[in-house]
């Protein structure tokens, strides 16, 4: 059974997990990846990771979720900065 806050860990995860999800479609559909830093999404797509990690250890399901949900979203936009930087790495 969920406690109050794991509830309210979920609704701060849904809220942040899905404010990455418009950055994701717009790039998808302009394939504009100039305002896109990749060591930041590198940065960031790491400490995600461990976030998942921690998340797994102390069995916290809204860490869980919102970091695995996080992790595709980032793992897309590399992708789309890879595939559609004008100047590569």
């Amino acid at each position: 059974m969920l406690d109050n806050i794991e509830i309210l860990g979920l609704i701060a995860a849904g809220l942040t997990t899905s404010a990455f999800l418009p950055q994701v479609y717009k790039t998808w559909k302009t394939k504009d990846v100039s305002s896109l830093s990749m060591p930041m999404l590198v940065l960031f797509f790491v400490g995600i990771i461990l976030w998942l990690i921690y998340g797994i250890y102390i069995n916290s399901l809204s860490i869980i979720i919102a970091n695995g949900i996080t992790i595709g979203s980032y793992a897309l936009l590399i992708f789309f900065k890879v595939k559609y930087a004008k100047n590569k790495l």
